[in-house]
């Protein structure tokens, strides 16, 4: 059974409550979702502002693009990307919780230091396991992610000997790394890694059976947010236009068991997140 409460350095995530709701905020010029709106400080700074008071529980602050066929980016650039970014939501929003999304245990610990409190690693801790010791040494909670490779080459070749069994146990493994390294159970957060080499209708199999994953016993996170899949769908090449088809998916991945969905248009997924916890619940007042 999962465990209803996620603690963080400063405060708890009560899962009790309903669908936790994560802002994204990338902080790049070349995102694939909002064609570079964030890469200004300032811009970002209020994007964050403003998901908060729309009913965000997190935001997620990223300096590096992930999207199919990105490439790496400098160290020192990912941190003067990020790292204003954080500080100045935390003077604004000190009650707010900040997640940093990075490969990187430099810009991990800079982003935990201006007060972030969950780490987001696309690669699983794979890439940079000192990540893990920034974690146990800061109390902060992990999202460890399942991606097949790397950003540049993950849609090119994709390959499963078990769909998704391959990512079950890949997500139980990285489980028990993190909690032999001194991550506590109760801090982490598993994602199937939508998009993330994946076909699209293996992403349609991830979210119709995210109950696949429940036997793990950590919270699910669904990243599905003006993903490609949802523009094959919805016949819509542009990724802003697809913030409907985000909240429906969102819903979905309600039903079939998510607790935390991300969202770039915070408004129509806290709605239709209210709804479907409802649904479940067979109530209306939460």
């Amino acid at each position: 059974m999962t465990n209803p409460f996620i603690p963080l350095p400063r405060t708890t995530l009560d899962l009790r409550s309903g669908t936790l709701i994560m802002g994204v905020v990338n902080v790049t010029p070349d995102s694939f979702s909002d064609g570079g709106v964030h890469f200004d400080t300032q811009v970002a700074v209020n994007s964050a502002i403003r998901m908060f008071e729309s009913g965000a529980h997190i935001v997620d602050v990223g300096g590096e693009s992930t999207r199919p066929g990105s490439l790496p980016i400098d160290l020192d650039e990912e941190l003067r990307r990020t790292v204003p970014v954080i500080r100045e939501i935390r003077r604004l929003m000190p009650d707010g919780v900040i997640s940093i999304d990075t490969r990187r245990s430099e810009v991990a610990r800079a982003a935990v230091d201006e007060g972030a409190q969950i780490i987001n690693d696309v690669s699983g801790f794979r890439d940079d396991s000192r990540s893990i010791d920034v974690a146990r040494e800061s109390g902060a909670a992990v999202v460890v992610m399942h991606m097949l490779g790397k950003p540049r080459t993950m849609q090119k070749d994709i390959k499963y000997q078990s769909f998704p069994g391959d990512i079950y146990d890949f997500l139980e493994e990285r489980i028990r790394t993190l909690e032999d390294r001194g991550i506590s159970a109760d801090k982490i957060i598993i994602d199937p890694g939508i998009g993330f080499g994946k076909t699209f209708d293996q992403n349609l199999v991830l979210i119709n059976r995210l109950d696949f994953f429940s036997p793990l016993g950590k919270p699910i996170l669904l990243g599905a947010a003006r993903k490609a899949f949802l523009g094959a769908i919805l016949d819509e090449p542009v990724a802003s236009r697809r913030d409907q088809g985000t909240a429906a998916v969102c819903v979905a991945a309600v039903l079939r068991g998510a607790n935390i969905v991300r969202a770039h248009d915070v408004p129509s997924v806290v709605q239709a997140c209210k709804v479907a916890d409802a649904v479940l619940r067979e109530k209306v007042g939460l």
